[in-house]
């Protein structure tokens, strides 16, 4: 649907595995969530899922939604081509198929992975030092933090293979005069690797904006003590229904 004029999708609930339904409801919750907490940009960031099977297929955005208008029928499903294999009046934003497509082909835990652009998630991503040991957000998401140099806008599939091999095993990733990734094993996970990363940049924004002049670094000892105990766990499952709570009060409807 190329002019976006209409927002409503019909439902697939019923028309599709059980699976399935369950991964475009938690999705869909993904997209409402940045859109409540600011983080989304207009529709040209993508938060992606994969789909149960053998087949790396995976849910994206439709291409010309507003991040509060998502619902869980309104996800396109396509596979490591870029086929759209559902009956949809929308289409995907290339860049978007370019970033999720070489993620999920190649990491086996990403069962989501999410990309936006906020304003101090792309300041951090612009400055030299990267994201700094400054607060206990930071140190809690630094061990899983990788980086990729920008190269333009992601239409390029050579790119691909650059990607992926600067993530490696982490699950946060910065996106250097881009923005901000996170990919987990649940949307859960993957929600809270966002949310940690990108308080972790505001909060660096903040601190930056008295001068780098005077802002304390946290002790190497207390980096590695942090590091040790996240090991055993953040709590994604703790805090997740918490935020579905949240949407069913401020942005009901996701599930539809």
């Amino acid at each position: 649907m190329a002019d976006g004029s209409q927002a409503v999708a019909i439902s697939l609930k019923g028309k599709v595995s059980e699976e399935e339904w369950n991964t475009r409801v938690a999705l869909a919750a993904l997209y409402r969530l940045v859109a409540l907490h600011g983080w989304d940009d207009l529709i040209y960031t993508h938060i992606s899922a994969r789909l149960p099977g053998p087949d790396h297929q995976f849910l994206i955005n439709p291409y010309g939604l507003y991040f509060d208008e998502i619902t869980a029928s309104s996800l396109v499903k396509i596979d490591l081509g870029g086929n759209i294999l559902q009956e949809t009046d929308y289409f995907i934003n290339p860049a978007g198929f370019t970033i999720h497509s070489a993620i999920h082909e190649n990491r086996e835990d990403a069962h989501f992975v999410m990309h936006v652009h906020s304003d101090h998630g792309v300041a951090v991503s612009a400055q030299k030092e990267g994201l700094l040991p400054i607060s206990q957000h930071a140190l809690i998401i630094l061990p899983q933090v990788a980086y990729h140099e920008y190269e333009g806008i992601a239409l390029n599939h050579e790119e691909k293979e650059r990607l992926v091999a600067d993530l490696g095993d982490k699950h946060a990733f910065i996106l250097r005069n881009h923005g901000t990734l996170t990919v987990g094993r649940t949307a859960a996970d993957c929600w809270l690797y966002m949310y940690y990363l990108e308080k972790a940049c505001t909060q660096q924004i903040l601190a930056l904006s008295a001068g780098r002049e005077g802002m304390l670094i946290a002790p190497d000892a207390a980096q590695e003590t942090v590091e040790n105990q996240v090991r055993m766990g953040m709590g994604g499952g703790l805090a997740w229904p918490g935020a579905l709570r949240r949407l069913d009060r401020e942005s009901p409807g996701y599930d539809a």
